[in-house]
């Protein structure tokens, strides 16, 4: 890994080359982009580059890292409230929001790169097994909490519950993308409360 920097001149450079990279990631796919595009983009030089990321590799594994951290902080106050149905519906709410702004063309910024990276080593792979572990947590958490306050059944495996959650989101971002339209993930989030209330505790 490259030196972090202490400064806030440092951190500027730094986030600008990760802002540089992440987008040229976006628009052209990893593979067609080189370390002497995010230098021209970032207006960087090679040894500023290799100041802060130690090659390609620790500079794509960062971008990833970096879009984690900002896929989860945007997401992070209605994550905290997802321990209720209602708390949920909001989520899915602000999920689909995001995708009609977006005119179902940008996908799932952290699914878009997992598609790209996973198998290509073992590093960038558990960097995505952590990312989604790190965006589920709160849902377990919060599905934890309705099962404690007897709103969910005790029989519910509630990380099983989340899974399918997260597969519904992933897979109707996906289908959203491909086929541009938020119909898609609506559909799939549907399907996904629909499980969610089954899991409920029957009304006496």
């Amino acid at each position: 890994m490259g030196h972090l920097p202490t400064t806030a001149r440092g951190r500027a450079t730094r986030a600008r080359i990760l802002e540089s990279a992440a987008d040229l990631i976006q628009r052209r796919g990893v593979a067609a982009v080189t370390l002497d595009d995010v230098e021209r983009a970032a207006g960087v030089g090679r040894s500023q580059l290799y100041h802060y990321f130690d090659d390609r590799d620790d500079l794509i594994r960062s971008v990833v890292h970096s879009t984690v951290d900002t896929v989860l902080a945007a997401q992070e106050p209605l994550l905290l409230e997802v321990d209720s149905l209602a708390g949920i519906d909001r989520w899915f709410d602000a999920i689909v929001a995001n995708g009609t702004r977006q005119d179902a063309v940008g996908g799932c910024a952290i699914g878009s790169l997992a598609s790209q990276l996973s198998g290509r080593d073992d590093l960038t792979r558990q960097a995505f097994v952590d990312a989604f572990a790190r965006w589920e947590a709160p849902l377990i958490a919060g599905l934890r909490r309705m099962q404690e306050s007897g709103e969910l059944r005790p029989d519910v495996d509630v990380t099983e519950l989340a899974d399918l959650t997260m597969a519904a989101i992933q897979g109707g971002l996906l289908l959203a993308q491909v086929r541009r339209t938020p119909d898609q993930l609506r559909l799939a989030l549907r399907g996904a409360r629909a499980a969610l209330e089954d899991a409920l505790t029957p009304l006496a």
